[in-house]
C-alpha cells in the first residue's frame, strides 16, 4: 500500500511530528497508520529517555485557582531554553499540569505524572512526547497546593516568578497587590513570630561583635542592638516590609487597613536552586550540525 499525501496529514495532525518524520514513519510501517503512530511514540519515549539527565533550568511558573479562590495551587515546570519556555505549547502544557494538579490530591511531582489530562494522556506521556517534539528535556519540579477559609490570590511576572497567597478573607485586589510586592521584595516569612530564634540570637551575635568594636557603653551598645535587630526583621518580613506601591505604610499596615490577615505566601522562581552548565554555545551548534 503505498503512503499517500492524506495519510502523511493525518498522522502528522495526530502525533505533531513534522513532515518528513511522519513520511518516514508511514513507510517503515507499510502504510500502517496505527503502526506508525506506535513505532513513533516508542521512539518519542526513547529519546525522552536520552535526555532525562539533562540540565532543565529554564521554564516557566504556572497557576490555577477554583472558581470560590479558596484552593489554588502553584508550579515550576522546567525546560532548557527560553525559547522553548515562552512557546504557545509548552505554556498550554503548564497551565494543563496545573488545573490537572489542582483538581487531585497529589502530593509529589512523581505522582502528578500520572494524572490523566483532557486528551486520555498522562502527563508524563504528554511531557516525553514534548521531549521528542522540542528537543529539550521537560521536568516537573515543584508545586505548592494552597487550601484557606478565606481567600488566594496570585501574580506572575512574567514566566518566570510567581507568588500565591493564602488571606483570611477573600479579597482579590488586595491579594494580588501582597504577592506584586512578595515578587519585588522576597520577604523570607510573614511575620516576626515565624522567623526561628537561632536566626534571631545568629544576627545578635554578628551585631553585638560589631557594636563591642566601638567602644561604646554597655547601656548604648544594648540600644544599638535592639534597633539593628528591630531593622532586620523589618527588612525580612512581609509585614514588616514598605510597601512597594506606597513607601508611607508598610505592607502589614496596608493588609490590617483592609481588616484581612496574610496566613501564608509561597514565591517561586524559575531556575532558583539550579546549578546551570556553563557552556561553549558554538561548540554545541557545531557538535549538533556534525550530527
Amino acid at each position: 500500500m503505498s503512503v499517500t499525501a492524506g495519510m502523511v496529514k493525518e498522522l502528522r495532525e495526530r502525533t505533531g511530528s513534522g513532515m518528513m518524520e511522519c513520511r518516514r514513519a508511514l513507510i517503515e510501517a507499510d502504510a500502517n497508520m496505527e503502526l506508525a503512530i506506535e513505532n513513533m511514540r516508542k521512539a518519542g519515549l526513547a529519546k525522552a529517555d536520552k535526555k532525562s539527565g539533562r540540565i532543565a533550568a529554564e521554564g516557566r511558573i504556572a497557576v490555577a485557582q477554583s472558581e470560590d479562590t479558596k484552593n489554588a495551587v502553584i508550579i515550576d515546570v522546567n525546560c532548557e531554553t527560553d525559547f522553548v519556555a515562552k512557546g504557545d505549547v509548552f505554556k498550554a502544557f503548564a497551565n494543563d499540569i496545573a488545573k490537572a494538579i489542582l483538581a487531585s490530591d497529589v502530593a509529589t511531582p512523581e505522582e502528578a505524572y500520572e494524572l490523566t489530562l483532557a486528551d486520555g494522556k498522562t502527563i508524563d506521556e504528554v511531557r516525553r512526547g514534548l521531549i521528542s517534539k522540542l528537543g529539550e528535556n521537560i521536568t516537573l519540579r515543584r508545586f505548592q497546593r494552597v487550601t484557606t477559609e478565606g481567600g488566594t490570590g496570585f501574580y506572575l511576572h512574567g514566566e518566570k516568578i510567581g507568588v500565591l497567597v493564602s488571606l483570611e478573607k477573600a479579597d482579590d485586589e488586595l491579594a494580588k497587590d501582597v504577592a506584586m510586592h512578595i515578587a519585588a521584595s522576597k520577604p523570607a516569612c510573614v511575620s516576626e513570630a515565624d522567623v526561628a530564634p537561632e536566626v534571631i540570637e545568629k544576627e545578635k551575635a554578628i551585631f553585638v561583635a560589631q557594636a563591642e568594636e566601638s567602644g561604646k557603653p554597655a547601656n548604648i551598645i544594648e540600644k544599638m542592638i535592639g534597633g539593628r535587630i528591630k531593622k532586620f526583621l523589618a527588612e525580612i518580613t512581609l509585614e514588616g516590609q514598605a510597601f512597594i506601591k506606597d513607601d508611607k505604610m508598610t505592607v502589614g499596615q496596608l493588609v490590617k487597613g483592609k481588616d484581612n490577615k496574610v496566613l501564608a505566601f509561597t514565591r517561586l522562581e524559575v531556575g532558583e536552586g539550579i546549578e546551570k552548565a556553563e557552556g561553549d554555545f558554538a561548540s554545541e551548534v557545531m557538535a549538533q550540525i556534525r550530527g
